[in-house]
């Protein structure tokens, strides 16, 4: 008995240490396919959604403020008795 349990151990064992080796190659894989992925994306200058959020809130508020702006003109224009050619 004690040597078949000393087999299953060895067993055992290697089965650990070929997860492991696995898990790593993973690890290794998914970072070099990671790092791949960047580079591509840095080269064709493509930008982060936190990047296109921003430009995106500044320009709802560039268009908010045109409206109102645009509301202000034709408010001075209507006082001035001016017509708007729009």
């Amino acid at each position: 008995m004690p040597q078949s349990r000393r087999v299953f151990d060895d067993f055992s064992r290697l089965v650990n240490d070929a997860t492991e080796i696995a898990q790593g190659v993973r690890r290794e894989a998914e970072g070099a396919v990671k790092a791949q992925v960047e580079r591509f994306l840095a080269a064709m200058d493509i930008v982060s959604r936190e990047e296109f959020e921003a430009v995106r809130e500044m320009a709802i508020a560039a268009r908010d403020e045109n409206d109102q702006l645009k509301k202000r003109i034709e408010a001075l224009e209507a006082k001035l008795g001016i017509t708007s050619a729009s």
